[in-house]
């Protein structure tokens, strides 16, 4: 439960193979499925720990409304996940149980190009059987709606990679994603609610997803992930292709269809 005067929440959970397996289904994985006793893979534990509410505690975008838990109301309606910062110190085994403490470690309100905007980190420390797994800064972005801002050109991406996988989303993948990391947000599967409400072409990909595809890449060239961080800088919706881009350098990024830069990356 949140605790309102130090801002910090607790949550366990037993780590279920049957979830990995499903989140492994999801994303079409090559190789045998995770079991219990297997390592969960790097920024899969985004699929535990929830925190289920009760309907008449979520907002009109079906995420928990603020200014009841961790997250303080800025009185701006649209929520974006905006980037995040990784260190996986040690592996997370599946079937046994993990903690998940999170601690409000900034909120900050800006004037920017596009109107007023509201940003809140997160820290997120998870640890099993005493031991510290993974450190995760979560980035928040929360901004007014499209009446009430002036949207800018989102920044072209580098053509520089030293290769690049297409990828192409359906409903069907991102209402599992959404299912499987208990997300509500109606960005992601209620295509109405994604273009008339929010302003969006379409369905939007999960940041978290594309996150967690760049860190596959990542996979196929280092031997182990020590640290990963990732800036979303544009949305992408279902109804585009992309690439996901890899250089040598150990950056990565997406590019979208037009050329435009949706997430950048880096990993150690």
């Amino acid at each position: 439960m949140p605790d309102a005067a130090a801002k910090t929440q607790t949550l366990t959970d037993l780590l279920d193979p049957a979830r990995a397996a499903a989140l492994h289904a999801t994303l079409d994985r090559p190789g045998p499925v995770p079991g219990a006793g297997d390592p969960l893979p790097p920024f899969w534990h985004q699929v535990y720990f929830w925190r289920p509410q009760r309907p008449a505690a979520l907002g009109p975008d079906g995420h928990p409304k603020t200014g009841t838990g961790l997250i303080p109301n800025l009185g701006l309606p649209q929520r974006m996940w905006a980037g995040g910062r990784l260190v996986f110190h040690a592996p997370l085994i599946l079937g046994r149980q993990a903690r998940k403490i999170t601690t409000v470690e900034a909120v900050i309100e800006k004037s920017g190009r596009t109107g007023r905007l509201g940003f809140v980190t997160l820290r997120h420390e998870i640890r099993q059987d005493g031991a510290l797994c993974v450190t995760e800064h979560q980035d928040l972005v929360y901004r007014a709606p499209p009446g009430d801002r002036t949207d800018i050109a989102p920044p072209m991406a580098r053509t520089d990679e030293t290769d690049a996988l297409a990828v192409q989303f359906t409903t069907t993948q991102l209402f599992r994603y959404s299912a499987l990391t208990f997300n509500a947000h109606r960005i992601h599967y209620d295509a109405d609610y994604a273009r008339g409400t929010e302003g969006y072409a379409g369905l939007v990909v999960h940041g978290p997803l594309l996150a967690q595809l760049l860190i596959h890449r990542a996979q196929y060239r280092l031997d182990r992930i020590r640290s990963f961080q990732f800036r979303a800088t544009a949305a992408l919706t279902h109804l585009e292709s992309a690439a996901l881009c890899w250089h040598e350098d150990r950056t990565l990024w997406v590019r979208a269809a037009d050329g435009r830069q949706c997430m950048t990356a880096s990993v150690a």
